[in-house]
Order: structure tokens, then sequence, then C-alpha cells
């Protein structure tokens, strides 16, 4: 059972890792202190991103259990 949470476990840290790096930064480094646009806000700037936000936060939440699940001593 520790065996397939383990494989489980990896392709769960994989795809969180491809997902991370697909998304788009947020904001313009540094240039960002001085602050946005009137027009832009938070909603505007993240439209396009739900999907890959959602299964960002799946992926992690999944991570979290599994990792747990696997360092408990309830497997070993």
């Amino acid at each position: 059972m520790k065996t397939a949470l383990t494989i489980v476990f990896i392709i769960v840290c994989i795809i969180s890792i491809i997902l991370v790096l697909c998304q788009e930064a947020k904001d313009n480094g540094l240039g960002s202190l001085a602050g946005s646009p009137a027009g832009e806000t938070y909603w505007t700037k993240n439209k396009g991103r739900d999907k890959k936000v959602i299964a960002t936060i799946v992926c992690v939440i999944l991570f979290l259990g599994l990792a747990l699940l696997i360092s408990s001593k309830a497997l070993n």
C-alpha cells in the first residue's frame, strides 16, 4: 500500500511542478512597488488563469494529504 501511495505522490509532485511553471507571473517584479494603473484590479489581471490556479490548488492539497498519509504511523 505504501509503495502505491509513494508512486501516486511522485506523480502528483511532477504534475504540480509543471502547473506552477506554466503559470505566468502576477506582477512586474520591482516595478509593481509604485502601484498598479487605475483600471487594473486583481480580478481583471487574473481572468484567464482560473483553471490553472484551481488545478494547482487541488494538486497542492493532494500533495499535503498524501505526504501526511505516507508519513503516518498507520502505514508503517
